[in-house]
């Protein structure tokens, strides 16, 4: 039971860093038709998630691999149900990914805008998508007894999933933005900024929307009914939201950034710790609930992991942390090479 539990909030922890790494580089892929006015500037912002883009995705890879190993019947439900949305973001991420290295690759300026369209779109659709998916299973997947799903693409698309899309889209953008005040200057610094201040408004506004929405298109709630110290989550993202706005206003960017991840992290866990302990719910039936306790592996499987956890998830935030100061310099907008 303990060991069940472990895993749950572990698997949770795992999406929130994935969102908060991988949030910013789809942030600021999405951006640079907007944002870049001219190619050194678009060059400046592929520079400024250049070096860490691939070793942020380690995340997702991690909390795949958690899902599987951990709750190998959730992997199975989840990925049976949401095979086509899944394989949209794998095709979107792998756009990404080849933009970043091909766009470089020729000085023709139909080239790099073909690109920086692919780079747009290779962003943008796994932001919609992770929200979307996201928002259905706090909903809940019509998936029956035998863990067949009931349902198509086009079931996912429903008013609450493309809130949950529209809410890690708009999550995703700012933080990216805030990304580019920390990791660029001059102009695009500024214009940055101000996109970051312009979409605040329309951010807390989805936010709340969500959250309220997810009162009666879910039952996340039930958890928060039952004990009310949960209710902190809410507040400390909404507090979070507040001094994030602060901190653009002063122009320090690093401190809006650590709000923006605490904002990410609030979002995630407000869904996780109302599902608990469901961690893939049927909106069939309640006695058809994929739960840390009825889905997990066995209990010699999940103490080993952890043991693995303990020992090289450290390394690998000890490495990130290492890269991410290598690489701390305001990217040059004379740099070439992305």
């Amino acid at each position: 039971m303990v060991l069940e539990t472990i895993w749950f909030f572990l698997w949770g922890l795992l999406w929130a860093i994935y969102f908060i790494t991988d949030g910013f580089d789809l942030g600021v892929g999405g951006l640079i038709p907007f944002l870049g006015q001219t190619d050194e500037e678009k060059q400046a912002m592929y520079h400024s998630i250049g070096p860490v883009w691939d070793g942020n995705e380690v995340w997702l890879i991690t909390a795949g691999g958690v899902t599987f190993a951990a709750f190998p019947l959730v992997y199975a439900v989840m990925f049976s149900s949401m095979y086509s949305a899944l394989m949209l973001i794998l095709f979107a991420l792998i756009i990404r990914g080849v933009s970043i290295e091909f766009r470089h690759q020729n000085d023709s300026p139909a080239w790099r805008t073909g690109w920086d369209i692919c780079m747009c779109l290779g962003s943008v659709l796994p932001s919609f998508l992770l929200g979307v998916a996201f928002a259905n299973i706090f909903q809940g997947i019509p998936f029956d007894a035998k863990g067949v799903f009931h349902g198509n693409l086009i079931t996912f698309l429903n008013p609450y999933g493309l809130l949950g899309g529209l809410l890690f889209s708009l999550l995703f953008l700012m933080h990216g933005a805030i990304w580019l005040t920390l990791k660029t200057s001059n102009e695009l610094q500024k214009r940055a900024n101000e996109f970051a201040s312009v979409i605040w408004p329309g951010l807390v506004f989805v936010i709340l929307f969500f959250i309220a929405a997810s009162k009666y298109a879910t039952q996340l709630f039930n958890n928060y009914m039952r004990y009310p110290i949960l209710y902190l989550i809410i507040v400390m993202g909404v507090s979070a939201l507040i001094i994030m706005r602060y901190y653009l206003f002063k122009n320090e960017s690093f401190k809006a950034f650590i709000a923006s991840a605490i904002v990410i992290v609030s979002c995630t866990f407000f869904g996780i710790v109302g599902l608990f302990p469901v961690l893939f719910p049927s909106s069939i039936n309640e006695s058809f609930h994929l739960t840390a306790h009825n889905a997990s592996s066995s209990p010699l499987t999940l103490s080993i992991m952890l043991g693995v956890v303990i020992v090289f998830i450290p390394i690998v935030i000890g490495y990130q942390l290492w890269s991410y100061n290598l690489f701390n310099e305001k990217v040059d907008l004379s740099e070439s090479g992305y």
